[in-house]
């Protein structure tokens, strides 16, 4: 079965929450790299406290994982939580 991308964007990716969170991913890279310079794109920007927690997009609180690693972990998991 194909996927229906324009349901999928209008159920969930086009809401207002969603763009707000991908705005913020996008500015946190952005910040990274331009402090950092350029990264692959497989390489993700991790923010060290998460926004949930009050975590910022400052490049103190940015740094650059393995996209493996930072999709990965479980809520709660030692060490990243």
């Amino acid at each position: 079965m194909a996927r229906d991308y324009k349901k999928e964007y209008a159920n969930y990716q086009g809401k207002p929450e969603q763009v707000k969170n991908r705005s913020e991913r996008n500015k946190a890279r952005r910040t990274y790299e331009k402090a950092h310079g350029d990264l692959p794109s497989n390489v993700d920007v991790d923010h060290k406290r998460p926004i949930r927690k009050g975590g910022d997009s400052r490049a103190s609180n940015l740094r650059a994982t393995s996209e493996s690693h930072n999709t990965a972990w479980r809520k709660g998991k030692k060490g990243y939580d």
